[in-house]
């Protein structure tokens, strides 16, 4: 049972990706992916206060739904390593470099701001 409410909140947290993608798009076309990067941290902080509320708890499965399922669908590292070699395809070199960058460290930021505020 655990595994098909990972699945479907993972689906849900793709969704959910594919929509702020698309919102973002919607009133900025731009080849730049806001909206993954949102996802991204949001889902970064989301998954660090579930681990830090739910690590060690009686409610175990709930964290992996959250976090592997979610979150995992939610924030994507295919996705946050394939856009910037798309840019830097198109030529969009420094930005491409500033996401191999930032990603990485936004990320691990809002895990530690999600623990903090779980605390």
């Amino acid at each position: 049972m655990i595994l098909l409410l990972v699945g479907v909140f993972g689906a849900l947290g793709c969704v959910v990706r594919f929509l702020m993608e698309f919102a973002v798009r919607l009133r900025h076309p731009t080849q730049r992916p806001f909206g993954t990067v949102a996802a991204n941290v949001i889902g970064t902080g989301l998954a660090g206060w579930a681990t830090y509320k739910l690590t060690g708890t009686n409610d175990a499965h709930i964290h992996q739904v959250i976090t592997s399922g979610f979150c995992g669908g939610l924030t994507t590292a295919s996705s946050a390593f394939a856009i910037p070699v798309i840019l830097a395809r198109t030529h969009h070199w420094k930005y491409s470099l500033a996401l191999l960058i930032t990603t990485p460290v936004v990320g691990s930021v809002c895990f530690v701001i999600g623990m903090s505020l779980a605390h």
